[in-house]
């Protein structure tokens, strides 16, 4: 082996030693000394490039380890050019002069060129190959969905710090063209569907997404094909991110639920929305809650006079006012109130006061095992609170009042479902000629506080295990950008009195849930992570509803995504008189009369959840599910 080594650096050194005598003769422009030497002397041409050889091989040139050269093998080097150089300038003088003395010189500069920087490039390469297979091997391994511009961008970023993000091994691009392609030195290897067989062939540790303008039903299938390899998902920011958060390609996060379960983009129409914003006081009570807090957000686009923050909790209204200025208010006011919605007096201070004209109900108690135990706070919040705004609303003047809703005042189960029963109704009875009143209607919404989703990702993070009420249970979810702009154009939309209707996408299996946040965390489900059953909770449903059994639905809206329900109409006037007994059944402590108050309200009221859900299993989930999706399809 050491002798083939040997023997084929000595051919390649014989080469190299023609081409510098060719090189200097060339240099020289000696074309009939070049035929010359051909012709009459190639003995000496022979003799030159012997004792060269013989040069090589005393000073054990043909002995080292290259890919450990340094110093002394150049000081070895330069000898022999210098060595070969005098002993052939004697033998040309010798023999007559064949060269001149400059040639000799090139031809000797040309030799240590050529032989000593093949062995130095033979170093400098074997390093750089040991470089990229240390990366390769200590990094962890990165592949990246979508070889576009971002795709390029997302590889450049970790190539510059692989030690902290990762080295890039390949990227996967559904363009045919692509394939086979370097972008930024990282070949394309496949489509969506070879996700799989990359992720194993090469070893991936993580993979990025870096398709930020997907639609959203392919990037549901990518990540799908992403989930089968079980290992941790990336993403680069949404365009939506970086435009709103002027966040960039530093901030490379987890994937989340959302990117899932999310939809394309709701398109709004901006002039309704602006029509009735722009430059109006918008109050937003619960302004500090996760979907009061987006709708503060998303009103500032549309350019209001005034934005105030309600909130009884201190800390989440400074934490968002903080925010809001840091993104830049654009000649907007920004005020906040500190109160409780059930502050009668203080409410029509701040209206008395600040004046809105344009106000955003989201305040309310929304845990549903919580107010099981505790129903007159539901009670005395939700309805209530909402009476003293409804209130305030009519004595100030207010021109648009938007209840936010949910799913759970559909045939309620629940004190929490029932006490959202009794807002709408109220906002639906009350009757002006200056204010329009509405209530707008959805499911759960993906990532606001306290809801399912960061309390399975806490459970994760702790090692598991991750508790599922129910194999069975469905919700409809969406996400809390696109629950807030649909309420925005809802109330563009309000004429009064009407209960808008969501379309909150297909129903989801809350253990389908559980599952797929446990794989994007690169986890395995009941391997990795453990899921526990724990057992429905008092109040609570293994499906929803958009509609009760008496609603209709008069028509869909000029917006896709938002209808507008019917329910049976109450006289405010005699509402009133009713809740006034259940104001003092819930201020005497009372529960199971107020209970049978609530039922007697809300004749959909079933306070035995049982019953409800034993159907829903008989039936065969599935087709519930399938009825479910058939009276949303009515709807359309």
């Amino acid at each position: 082996m050491r002798t083939t080594r040997k023997l084929s650096i000595m051919l390649l050194d014989i080469g190299f030693l023609f081409a510098s005598m060719l090189a200097a003769i060339v240099l020289k422009a000696d074309f009939e000394r070049l035929f010359h030497l051909f012709e009459n002397a190639p003995h000496f041409i022979l003799l030159m490039i012997g004792i060269k050889l013989v040069f090589l091989k005393l000073l054990m040139l043909y002995d080292s380890l290259w890919e450990h050269a340094s110093v002394d093998e150049l000081i070895r080097i330069a000898v022999f050019g210098a060595l070969s150089h005098f002993t052939v300038v004697a033998l040309d003088l010798y023999m007559d002069g064949e060269f001149s003395y400059k040639s000799l010189l090139l031809i000797s500069f040309f030799d240590v060129v050529l032989i000593g920087g093949f062995r130095m490039s033979y170093r400098v390469l074997r390093r750089l190959m040991s470089r990229a297979s240390n990366i390769t091997q200590s990094y962890k391994s990165v592949l990246i969905i979508g070889a576009g511009h971002t795709g390029g961008m997302t590889a450049r970023h970790l190539l510059s710090e692989p030690q902290r993000l990762g080295y890039p091994k390949a990227f996967i691009d559904d363009d045919p063209l692509k394939e086979g392609t370097l972008v930024s030195g990282i070949k394309v290897l496949g489509n969506r569907y070879d996700i799989l067989s990359v992720v194993k062939r090469q070893k991936i540790d993580e993979i990025i997404l870096a398709i930020p303008t997907v639609p959203m039903q392919d990037r549901r299938e990518i990540l799908s094909e992403c989930k089968r390899t079980g290992v941790k998902v990336k993403t680069v920011p949404s365009l939506e991110e970086m435009m709103v958060d002027n966040v960039d390609l530093k901030k490379i996060r987890d994937v989340e639920i959302e990117d899932l379960l999310g939809r394309d983009e709701v398109n709004l129409d901006m002039a309704g929305i602006k029509d009735y914003l722009e430059g109006k006081t918008v109050l937003v009570t619960g302004g500090g809650g996760s979907i009061g807090s987006e709708l503060c957000r998303q009103i500032l686009r549309f350019a209001p006079k005034k934005l105030i923050i309600l909130d009884i909790n201190e800390n989440a209204v400074y934490d968002l006012s903080n925010e809001l200025k840091a993104r830049g208010l654009a000649g907007v006011d920004l005020d906040t109130v500190i109160t409780s919605v059930r502050d009668r007096k203080e409410l029509q201070r701040a209206f008395q006061t600040l004046k809105p004209q344009v106000v955003f109900h989201a305040a309310a108690h929304k845990h549903v095992p919580l107010m099981e135990r505790s129903p007159q706070e539901a009670i005395k919040n939700n309805v209530f609170g909402t009476m003293n705004l409804v209130d305030a609303a009519l004595k100030n003047d207010v021109e648009r009042f938007v209840l936010i809703s949910t799913d759970k005042a559909v045939n309620p189960t629940s004190v929490m479902g029932v006490s959202k029963r009794i807002a709408e109704m109220i906002v639906q009875s009350v009757e002006s000629n200056k204010t329009i009143f509405t209530a707008v209607r959805f499911g759960n919404v993906l990532g606001s506080n306290g809801s399912v989703i960061p309390l399975f990702k806490k459970q994760i993070q702790a090692g598991g295990p991750v508790t599922v009420t129910h194999k069975d249970m469905v919700r409809y979810f969406m996400t809390i950008p696109e629950a807030s702009r649909l309420v925005l154009q809802a109330g563009g939309l309000a004429k009064g009195g009407d209960v808008f209707v969501l379309d909150m996408g297909e129903p989801v299996r809350i253990l389908n849930l559980a599952e797929d946040l446990i794989r994007l965390s690169g986890l395995e489900p009941y391997k990795d992570i453990e899921i526990e059953f724990t057992g429905l909770r008092p109040g609570e449903k293994l499906f929803e509803e958009l509609l009760t059994s008496e609603e209709s639905v008069e028509s869909k809206t000029k917006h896709e995504k938002i209808f507008v329900g019917k329910p049976g109409r109450v006289e405010y006037a005699i509402l009133l008189k009713r809740l006034v007994l259940l104001k003092e059944l819930a201020e005497g402590g009372d529960q199971e009369a107020l209970l049978e108050m609530l039922a007697s309200l809300v004749t959909s009221y079933q306070r035995d959840n049982r019953e409800i859900n034993k159907a829903f299993l008989e039936n065969g989930c599935t087709a519930l599910i399938k009825e479910m999706k058939s009276r949303k399809l009515a709807m359309s």
